[in-house]
Parts: C-alpha cells; structure tokens; sequence
C-alpha cells in the first residue's frame, strides 16, 4: 500500500465528514465516535447524493437525500436498498489521517 497523509484526525468533526478530491473523484473521509476513520465514494449511487453531508451513527452513514444507509467498512447498503459504494483503506499514524492511494491511481476521474 502506498500511504498519503491528507490531515490532522481533529480536521474531522466527530461523526462528521471531510472531502479529499482525488483522480477517482470526491472521497468521503469520515471519523466515528471512536476516533476510527473510514473513506468511501462521496457519491450515493440511487441519486447521487452527497455522503459526505449525511448523519455517521455507528460504522454507518445515512445519505442526506433519499435515506439509503451504508456500512463503512464495506461499502454495501443495508436494508432493503440495493447498492454498493467503493470503500478506500485508511489509517491514523501520530493523529494524522493516511489514505492508501493505490486505488485512487487506478482510474482517471
């Protein structure tokens, strides 16, 4: 894995969200209670909502324009809703927020 640093954990409000914009496009880096950090798509593939912008509970998050909710970990929607979004590795090292940029080199945006 090729590791970027892309910020201070306390940048990320707690159960909150920032954007890092990559060749993939937008990436979604979200903090949960537990000061754990997750990255996903920032897009929601039912409407294309901004993932970034909606409510972190648990190791979920719920897009803030249809209600879709997603698992961090995975990417795979949950419920009854049919969906995935792409889930990028991170890791916090001395309270500063690595992004594994291996994927995000794969695809031009």
């Amino acid at each position: 894995m090729s590791w970027i640093d892309i910020g201070s954990l306390d940048d990320i409000p707690v159960r909150g969200a920032r954007i890092v914009k990559t060749k993939v496009g937008c990436v979604a880096v979200f903090r949960t209670t537990p000061d754990e950090v997750y990255a996903t798509s920032d897009r929601c593939p039912h409407k294309g909502g901004p993932l970034s912008e909606g409510i972190v509970h648990g190791t979920s998050v719920t897009c803030p324009l249809h209600n879709w909710v997603f698992d961090l970990e995975t990417g795979q929607a949950q419920g009854a809703d049919d969906g995935q979004i792409a889930t990028y590795a991170t890791r916090i090292e001395n309270g500063r927020v690595l992004l594994d940029s291996a994927l995000l080199a794969e695809k031009a945006a």
